[in-house]
């Protein structure tokens, strides 16, 4: 049974600057809302944007998480990040970082030296995912996640980048697989069609589950999604089939739901108030560690 659309939803006309160097579209929770969602918190959309040269490299300057991980998935220009942990390193293209903030992080990520000196095209996705209540108090780590070490599946018309979770696709012996570890079942496939490319997979039907559409022009199922738009899908049937209308790029999405309370403040989210200002004490005591 097809996976039933629940709602397409499209992009804002006007963005948002997450610092000086991310020029976003929310759709979560602007557009849905968190608990509708779960395990995913946020999305935010920096749609393709030429940014002049620039001897400063732009971006967004110290600031705290605790409670989830982000997930930051380059498309086009290339972002780098500190981190009060003592990792550090640049996303290019094709590349994800999946940073676990845990029991509380520092981190920064701006524009990379040669890419701010160039300038031109950029184009990114971050996500953030939320960790279940036994998890919230893991030591911060990441996980570099280069394109080579994506799962791949080769299409007639295109090809589908497993990041997490596990791709079974008709006519393939074996599921695709995606190198990202996660606290609890996450999929998170980069699909990229030529014009006229189509692919067609299964998704649990208890998985909340969307797609955005990055670039180009979709049928999905039976309906039409155009490029920045967000597609919710209910929690009814499994089967999704996407068809490029034009060449076009694919970011699928789905999550077992964590069935627990969600207290967000900010770049803290937690299960209850107490919590969040148990957070924001650590955070001002310096628990998080130190980060220039």
């Amino acid at each position: 049974m097809n996976k039933i659309i629940e709602s397409i939803i499209p992009r804002s006309s006007r963005p948002n600057m997450v610092g000086d160097g991310f020029r976003v579209f929310n759709f979560i929770p602007g557009g849905v809302q968190q608990r509708r969602i779960s395990p995913l918190l946020m999305l935010d959309f920096a749609a393709e944007y030429n940014f002049a040269p620039s001897a400063r490299e732009r971006g967004v300057d110290v600031h705290p998480h605790k409670g989830f991980e982000t997930v930051t998935i380059a498309y086009k220009g290339s972002v780098a990040h500190h981190d009060s942990a003592g990792s550090s390193g640049v996303i290019n293209p094709g590349d994800v970082q999946w940073m676990t903030a845990g029991n509380g992080i520092l981190h920064k990520e701006y524009h990379e030296k040669e890419y701010s000196q160039k300038g031109g095209p950029f184009e990114m996705v971050q996500l953030w995912v939320n960790l279940p209540k036994k998890d919230k108090s893991t030591a911060p780590h990441y996980q570099a996640l280069t394109a080579d070490k994506m799962g791949r599946l080769e299409l007639p018309q295109g090809v589908a980048n497993v990041i997490a979770g596990q791709l079974a696709v008709a006519g393939q012996p074996d599921k695709i697989k995606g190198p990202a570890e996660t606290y609890t079942p996450v999929n998170l496939f980069d699909i990229k069609l030529n014009k006229g490319g189509e692919i067609s997979f299964p998704i649990p039907a208890s998985h909340n589950t969307a797609l955005l559409v990055i670039e180009g022009n979709i049928m999905v199922n039976d309906s039409t999604a155009p490029q920045h738009s967000f597609v919710l899908f209910k929690n009814e049937g499994e089967d999704i089939t996407i068809k490029a209308l034009e060449n076009s790029v694919v970011l699928l999405l789905s999550g077992e739901p964590i069935n627990e309370p969600i207290v967000s403040y900010g770049p803290f989210v937690m299960n209850t108030q107490e919590e969040i200002y148990e957070a924001i004490h650590d955070f001002q005591r310096g628990k998080f560690g130190t980060l220039v």
